[in-house]
């Protein structure tokens, strides 16, 4: 039996035995999310029990299985990947696309009346379910979220992360958690609220000048904190934290308290007190535990708007941490042009040459996330990860598409850059450089101060659009300070709701990354990272523009240079003189030949 078969033999076995339990609670649907009581996006192998249950490796998808129905809810970065790891089972891949039912939608049109829907309370937002529970309630249905189905089935559950905590230090922390704490404090005052409960991990890591290794790629560790005017505690495991850092906490008035007693300090809020919460960002098994007295005051963390806003002190080690990470790819790609019809490479390869280029950068923590190292037909597939099972060999014709970041004390980084190999098509280089069109507008563009970002995301597209062409992903995420290489509030996307809190502020570190991909043969993204400053004013208000943060040569061989106007061509030159500048003082050998080779004006 091939290792395929295997894998959904098993996931059949555990849907069967999960049917089993739903029968036996007098449950018609169970809802499955990628999700813990955190709320994170990449979860630790205690909390992946979707992945668990439906066989299918991507980071993000809803499983929902009834009696006679098992369906996987994924967006059109994973529709291939889950076509091939879901073959074979029983489980159905829906296709998120707009104007179709997602996940919720579907539940509340198919669960019969006076019918029952299973959540694990614990990893479910309590905004989505409240959203869920109403829209049951209208067909007399009932949702179901005090039990954890999964875990009468799952009998080789893996443990919680036990990694250690450690303090983000001066001169790299630059604001004291002592400060960070007052300026909360004040808000809430503000905000009418005695506490604050924060379940969310970016956050609580940033608050306290903590980091750690719960989470792979996000330097987080799994933990809660509920903060008042007069005292601050933290919910970790004990034996996460040495006694130097549990006096440096005391300290700075910080009460430390095991992570299983957040249910019982819930619990203990005074009744009549108000705790400030976001809704999107804890979990209705948690808020479950409050005394009906507690009146909660609802909005975004005020720690995800603050932390969004990188301070001038910020940027300094923001740009020597993109210095650094820029040194490595020039390595790297020096490497690579050698390597390439002199010995077997391969996407795994790719991965270990870059990834020990970064490691050998001072201030190198680990990856940002898990290297996309994909050749030709593997880059359409924007999630796509090489496994020794199933990987490409790096020869003949076309483009390698090599989406990758790291961490450093200093900053976090994420690049995307197209390689040719051998000789690419037109047709790619025409897809190449219709992507650096869509990145250059976006780049170039200024906007007034608090414009929502999802209304930038038609600048980067607009060049795109025009020859008919679009990408299924949003074109720039949020992107945090040694933190998750993924935060909000921002988020450049057309399909991201327009919400106050996504107002464009100064320091805000945003990824521009358009693409296009076309399946079955290859896909293009190029992606920088830039911060919103100041661009000056007029009698229509303050205005900001980006600054391009990422410092690696865009390869020309993969483009249609008369393509580019004028005024693009000039921004590329500039561009890459900036990266000649600020990277040839930490290279030299090949891999300042390369960076001077490829940062030729055109």
């Amino acid at each position: 039996m091939n290792t395929q078969s295997s894998t959904q033999g098993a996931v059949n076995a555990r849907l069967a035995a999960i049917r089993q339990v739903m029968n036996r609670e007098g449950v018609d649907a169970l809802l499955v999310p990628s999700a813990d009581p955190h709320l994170s996006e990449y979860l630790p192998e205690y909390w992946q029990g979707r992945q668990w249950l439906s066989g299918f490796q991507g980071s993000v998808g809803t499983l929902i299985v009834t009696p006679e129905f098992a369906g996987l809810w994924a967006d059109s970065r994973y529709w291939e990947q889950a076509e091939k790891e879901l073959a074979g089972s029983s489980i159905q891949l829906m296709k998120l696309q707009p104007g179709k039912p997602g996940p919720l939608d579907w539940l509340a049109e198919q669960v019969p009346e006076g019918g029952a829907v299973a959540v694990d309370g614990a990893v479910m937002a309590l905004a989505s379910a409240r959203q869920l529970a109403e829209r049951l309630t209208a067909r007399n249905a009932r949702l179901l979220t005090k039990n954890d189905l999964l875990a009468q089935v799952w009998n080789d559950r893996p443990e919680l992360p036990g990694n250690p905590v450690y303090q983000h230090l001066p001169p790299e922390a630059t604001v004291s958690r002592a400060e960070k704490l007052a300026r909360l404090r004040q808000t809430l005052r503000e905000r009418g609220a005695d506490w604050h409960f924060i379940a969310t991990l970016d956050d609580i890591a940033w608050l306290f000048n903590l980091r750690g290794s719960d989470v792979s790629y996000n330097p987080v560790f799994v933990s809660f904190a509920l903060v008042g005017q007069e005292k601050a505690i933290l919910f970790v495991a004990p034996s996460k934290l040495d006694a130097s850092l549990c006096q440096a906490l005391e300290a700075d008035g910080i009460e430390v308290r095991d992570y299983t007693a957040i249910h019982a300090a819930l619990a203990a809020v005074p009744g009549g007190d108000s705790l400030l919460i976001d809704a999107a960002r804890v979990t209705q098994g948690l808020i479950d535990n409050l005394s009906s007295e507690v009146r909660l005051v609802e909005g975004i963390n005020p720690t995800t708007l603050a932390k969004s806003q990188k301070s001038t002190q910020d940027l300094d080690h923001i740009r020597n941490a993109m210095e650094q990470d820029g040194a490595a790819l020039c390595e790297f790609f020096a490497w690579l042009e050698v390597a390439l019809g002199r010995e077997s490479v391969t996407e795994l390869t790719i991965d270990e040459q870059l990834s020990a280029a970064r490691a050998r950068r001072p201030g190198f923590v680990s990856l940002s996330f898990s290297t996309i190292a994909a050749f030709n037909a593997n880059g359409a597939m924007p999630h796509y990860r090489a496994t020794e099972a199933s990987h490409a060999r790096i020869e003949g014709d076309g483009l390698l598409l090599i989406d990758s970041g790291g961490q450093y004390l200093g900053g976090t980084t994420d690049i995307t850059r197209m390689v040719p190999i051998g000789i690419p098509s037109l047709e790619q280089k025409q897809d190449c450089t219709r992507v650096l069109k869509g990145v250059i507008a976006l780049s170039r563009a200024r906007f007034p101060r608090g414009i929502l970002s999802p209304l930038l995301d038609a600048i980067a597209r607009a060049p795109i659009w025009a020859d008919q062409v679009d990408y299924g992903h949003g074109t720039g995420h949020g992107v945090g300070y040694f933190m998750n290489v993924h935060e909000g509030p921002q988020v450049i996307a057309y399909q991201a709701a327009t919400a106050p809190q996504t107002a464009m502020q100064a320091g805000m570190i945003t990824s521009i990354e358009p693409g296009t991909y076309r399946p079955g043969q290859w896909g293009v993204r190029i992606e920088n990272l830039v911060f919103n400053r100041e661009a000056g004013s007029s009698e229509f208000g303050d205005f900001l523009e980006f600054e391009t943060l990422t410092l690696c040569p865009i390869d020309t061989r993969c483009l249609l240079s008369e393509q580019l106007s004028e005024q693009e061509r000039s921004w590329l030159n500039g561009y890459h003189q900036l990266v000649r500048e600020r990277l040839a003082p930490l290279l030299d050998g090949a891999a300042l030949q390369w960076l001077r080779a490829r940062t030729q004006a055109l």
